[in-house]
């Protein structure tokens, strides 16, 4: 499983890639760790005809393929009524306007919480400002023991420096 945030960045990935190829409705479902869910989270969208549903999908694979995450499963592609691109921690599904009528995965999940691209767009970019970001935090984690390092060379030299007078007076 990977990071929370590195999954937030490739589900935004995801519906990033959904909306570049003009799909409709695009919405990221995340699911409930209570109800027992197999994944953390849905990206779906809707296609008006088989061709732009495969675009879809093709887009979401190049997209995440940049960042070294492929697909664990695909199933779909070749009928492109409903493509499921299976990434474990998140499942993006590229419907037809009558299958994702049909099976209304919105309403199935009921309890997940749902986002759209926007709101992905500005949760990342909050925790950037905070600082929570994988490189942010890194970064936080070096702080203190820079810090300590130049508290413990400091105590040293004011150790040294309290037993012998000073050339300074003021």
């Amino acid at each position: 499983m990977a990071k929370t945030s590195d999954v937030t960045r490739q589900v935004y990935e995801a519906a990033a890639g959904c909306e570049a190829k003009k799909a409709e409705d695009v919405t990221v479902l995340e699911l409930d760790k209570a109800a027992g869910g197999f994944t953390d989270y849905f990206v779906i969208c809707s296609g008006s005809n088989p061709r732009q549903i495969q675009a879809i999908s093709d887009e979401v694979e190049q997209r995440l393929s940049r960042t070294g995450t492929r697909p664990a499963h695909v199933e779909g592609y070749q009928q492109a009524e409903w493509v499921l691109l299976d990434y474990v921690d998140f499942v993006v599904h590229v419907f037809s306007n009558r299958a994702r009528n049909f099976y209304n995965l919105e309403r199935l999940w009921k309890s997940a919480r749902q986002w759209r691209p926007e709101d992905l767009r500005r949760s990342i970019a909050k925790r950037a400002a905070r600082g929570t970001t994988p490189a942010a935090v890194a970064a936080q984690a070096a702080k203190p023991r820079r810090v300590s390092q130049n508290l413990r060379a400091q105590s040293r030299r004011g150790s040294r420096g309290s037993s012998q007078p000073s050339s300074r007076r003021s």
